[in-house]
């Protein structure tokens, strides 16, 4: 039910190889996820932005380059964006509030799935080796990602209901299991101002780290009080602008193994997504502990 998995780059002379790595990380998953793929990857903007969005919509045909215009005309901003199939990451020089808010008022067609300084989200329907070729994968450089493979479970099969999930900037998680008490929880966050764009448990689990951080909590103390609040079974996987974070619940029945070098830290839901990297046979490896926090960051 599911597959995770997750690489951060100690060295950043291995940076222009991360999607290289990642993508069969990825696909090495396909048999846990069928259904639909996504990944999110950490890398700067170009120099002088300082905000990017990735946004989404169904035609691929879509005019962005018309949105950027209008975007950069209405904000008297710089506006720069890539185009990958279905999505478009946006970076711009104003602020992501005000971004976040000509969009809803001129283009609420368009979706979006994440924001931040770093993040770049990108998640479709089909098996995971047509989703990482659709949005060339392989290509992309930076400094950590994470992604997933999904085997629908509790909601629909559509590319907003795929992982990563992000409710705040530059975080994003991706989960293998389910939680039992997402509905509620996702009343109770929605009277203190997250946002959720669907329906799906995970995006509840996001919504709930975002809100413990804006509450003035670690990562890890974030991750430690989830403990406690979420029920379920899960395995979590979390990307933040300095690094990520790997956590599994009390009974740990959902699978997760975690190897290290001196070159890059690694996670998956089994080790064959693991073992083609340079240095796998010579890195540490273990299955991370029931109701540990595991992260790694760059300072």
């Amino acid at each position: 039910m599911c597959g995770i998995v997750g690489l951060f780059l100690k060295n950043p002379e291995l940076e222009a190889k991360l999607g290289a790595y990642l993508a069969p990380m990825l696909i090495g998953m396909s048999e846990r996820g069928p259904d639909s793929a996504g990944f999110a990857v950490y890398r700067p903007p170009a120099a002088g932005l300082t905000v990017k969005l990735t946004l989404h919509h169904a035609d691929e045909r879509y005019p962005w380059l018309r949105l950027r215009d209008e975007l950069a005309t209405a904000l008297c901003a710089r506006v720069e964006f890539e185009v990958r199939a279905s999505h478009c990451v946006l970076a711009s020089d104003a602020s992501g509030d005000a971004i976040r808010s000509a969009l809803a008022e001129r283009h609420p067609e368009v979706r979006l799935m994440g924001i931040g300084e770093t993040i770049e989200i990108f998640k479709e329907k089909g098996l995971p080796e047509a989703v990482a070729e659709r949005f060339h994968l392989a290509e992309l450089q930076g400094s950590h990602a994470i992604g997933h493979t999904r085997m629908a479970t509790e909601s629909a099969v559509t590319t907003e209901h795929s992982h990563p999930f992000s409710t705040g900037l530059d975080l994003c998680l991706v989960h293998n299991g389910s939680l039992s008490n997402h509905n509620r929880l996702r009343l109770w966050l929605r009277r203190r101002g997250i946002e959720f764009q669907t329906d799906n448990d995970t995006e509840v689990a996001a919504g709930y780290l975002t809100w413990r951080l804006r509450e003035g909590a670690s990562l890890d103390q974030a991750l430690q009080a989830a403990l406690t609040d979420l029920d379920g079974f899960y395995t979590f996987a979390v990307g933040t602008k300095d690094g990520f974070a790997v956590l599994r619940d009390s009974f740990a029945c959902k699978p997760a193994v975690l190897a290290e070098t001196d070159e890059w830290v690694a996670m998956a839901s089994e080790y064959r997504s693991i073992a083609h990297l340079p240095g796998a046979d010579a890195a540490k490896i273990w299955e991370p502990a029931p109701a540990t926090v595991y992260s790694w960051a760059r300072h």
